[in-house]
């Protein structure tokens, strides 16, 4: 279980709080969708589970023990360097210490790209390049899964497949956090939707966040 308690969080002791009194508990098996605008403080509340900042004020409690982070896409591939799936899945496995050389595609298996394993990381689709990068993820063997705008650059068929993958490893026990601008898939997939607006955090179901976020704003409805 992940339990955040009145968290408050500032870069820095002159600024605005970027987080203002969060609470949120995530129980083992959780999916749960964080959403909100730009600037709502979505990627702050990541950087503090993932221990990348420590709040100004407030508790965080982790019991789960090995966490595992997705970036976004294009974070991922910001580098034209020319290297292949296996070697991307061989370096990871190499820095967690794995020496099982069958490990690389049995990861790659789970997510359905044991085939490209020879192929350029920079030739893939989007949806297959993320399907990567959740294999890489997957071999530190998490209790919690966190990821980051997982959609982001991928197309529609892409998507299906990769929340397909996500919802399979979620029922199969793994707790799922992801950070989502696609409102349509957060809503679809979620068992619970945490939406931050200037600073303040509410959890609520997929249903509840339609009633009272989209349905309040015209531009969401395609979202729905």
């Amino acid at each position: 279980m992940l339990e955040l308690k009145h968290i408050y969080f500032a870069y820095d002791l002159t600024s605005p709080y970027v987080l203002n009194d969060i609470n949120l508990t995530v129980r083992d098996g959780d999916y749960i969708s964080v959403v909100g605008e730009n600037g709502s403080g979505k990627s702050t509340l990541i950087k503090l589970i993932l221990k990348l900042q420590t709040p100004t004020h407030g508790e965080i409690f982790n019991d789960f023990t090995r966490p595992a982070y997705v970036p976004q896409r294009f974070d991922a591939l910001n580098s034209q360097f020319p290297i292949t799936v296996g070697e991307v899945m061989n370096y990871y496995g190499k820095i967690m210490k794995i020496k099982d050389r069958s490990a690389i595609r049995h990861y790659l298996h789970l997510v359905g790209m044991e085939e490209s394993v020879h192929a350029l990381i920079g030739n893939l689709s989007g949806g297959q390049c993320q399907r990567v990068f959740v294999a890489r993820a997957l071999m530190a063997q998490p209790d919690l899964l966190i990821l980051d705008e997982p959609s982001a650059g991928i197309d529609v068929r892409g998507q299906r497949e990769l929340y397909a993958l996500l919802r399979q490893l979620n029922e199969s026990g793994m707790t799922v956090i992801t950070v989502e601008h696609n409102l349509r898939a957060a809503k679809r997939n979620s068992d619970y939707m945490f939406h931050l607006a200037s600073g303040k955090g509410h959890l609520c179901s997929p249903d509840e966040y339609v009633r009272e976020y989209i349905s309040a704003n015209t531009e969401g409805e395609a979202y729905v």
